[in-house]
C-alpha cells in the first residue's frame, strides 16, 4: 500500500472541494502541485474522477523523484522528516476535501447502507487491537447476535497465495448442506476464521452484485 493509499484508504473525495482547495481539473483528472520542506521538495498529486490518487515527490535540487520516500527500509532522520511532512500535506488534503467512510471498498459501504435500510442496523467496532479495529459487526437488535461481519484482510488469508493486497469481505452464516455448492461460486470462500461448514466469506469487490450479496445476508439474518 502506498503512502497515498494509506492516508485515503477510508476517505472519499468530494470533487467540488478539490477545486476549492487548489486542484486544477485537466481532462478527467484533478492536479495539485505545491512545495514543502522550505521549498526543497515539490509534490505533485493527481486524483482521477474515480477517486484513485497518485503522488510524486521531486527533489528540487536535482529535479528527480525522491525515491527514498517509498523505501520503507530506509529510516534515516532526514528521510523520516520528508516522509512525515509529505504525509502531513496529504492529511491536510484529506481533511479539506474528503468524507469519511466506514470501509475501504465501495461495495462494502453500499452494502452497509442497504443493511441499514432493510434492518435498521449499523455496524459496531468492538475490537480494541489495532489490526482489528476496522472490523465491523452487524447484530440483531433484540439478541445482540451478529449476522454479518465485514473485515479488510489480505487475499493470502483466503487463498494462501502470498498475495498481500487487501480486500473487504463479509462473513455470513449458511446452511451446512449449502457450503460445498456456495464455495464453488466465484467470490465466495469458506468462512475466514470461522467454521467452514456454517460460514462463508464473500468478497466485496464487485465480483457479486449488491443484490446477490444481500440475498446471502438475508439468509444469514434468518439463520442467526
Amino acid at each position: 500500500m502506498t503512502l497515498e493509499e494509506r492516508v485515503f484508504e477510508r476517505k472519499r473525495f468530494i470533487l467540488d472541494k478539490l477545486v476549492k482547495y487548489g486542484f486544477h481539473k485537466i481532462a478527467s483528472e484533478y492536479l495539485y502541485e505545491t512545495d514543502f520542506m522550505d521549498g526543497d521538495f515539490h509534490a505533485i498529486i493527481t486524483i482521477s474522477e474515480k477517486g484513485i490518487i497518485t503522488g510524486k515527490v521531486v527533489d528540487v535540487m536535482n529535479e528527480e523523484e525522491y525515491a527514498q520516500l517509498r523505501m520503507e527500509n530506509l529510516n534515516g532522520v532526514y528521510i523520516r522528516s520528508v516522509r512525515s511532512e509529505y504525509e502531513k500535506l496529504l492529511n491536510k488534503i484529506a481533511d479539506a476535501c474528503c468524507t469519511d467512510v466506514l470501509f475501504a471498498f465501495d461495495q462494502a459501504n453500499r452494502i452497509t447502507e442497504m443493511i441499514l435500510e432493510k434492518y435498521d442496523v449499523q455496524p459496531d467496532f468492538p475490537w480494541e487491537q489495532s489490526q482489528y479495529q476496522s472490523y465491523g459487526t452487524f447484530r440483531h437488535t433484540d439478541s445482540g447476535k451478529w449476522f454479518a461481519l465485514i473485515m479488510n484482510i489480505t487475499w493470502d488469508s483466503l487463498l494462501k497465495d502470498k498475495n498481500k493486497e487487501t480486500v473487504d469481505v463479509i462473513n455470513l452464516k449458511i446452511n451446512s448442506q449449502d457450503s460445498e455448492n456456495l464455495t464453488t461460486i466465484k467470490g465466495i470462500y469458506p468462512g475466514y476464521h470461522m467454521n467452514h461448514k456454517h460460514w462463508i466469506s464473500v468478497v466485496l469487490n464487485e465480483t457479486l452484485s449488491d443484490n446477490e450479496v444481500m440475498k446471502l445476508i438475508e439468509n444469514s439474518f434468518s439463520l442467526t
